[in-house]
């Protein structure tokens, strides 16, 4: 390895805005703490699995089921 490396010609990449985007969202705490936990026991960030639990539901094209009583 290298002490020092030049980034002097260093391109960003053009792809990386397009692959994701970051957002504000409001989400209650027992949410949050919920996908933590899920998050911890299958070793990954809470983040990346709230964003492969929105896919899916993207993918298979879910639509929300609610009802008030």
């Amino acid at each position: 390895m290298r002490e020092e490396y030049d980034f002097s010609n260093a391109k960003k990449n053009p792809y990386a805005k397009k692959l994701k985007s970051q957002i504000t969202i409001n989400i209650d705490s027992s949410t949050i703490d919920y996908f933590r936990e899920l998050a911890e026991n299958v070793g990954m960030p809470y983040q990346t699995l709230i964003n492969l639990y929105l896919r899916d539901c993207v993918t298979k094209k879910r639509e929300i089921q609610i009802s008030w009583n």
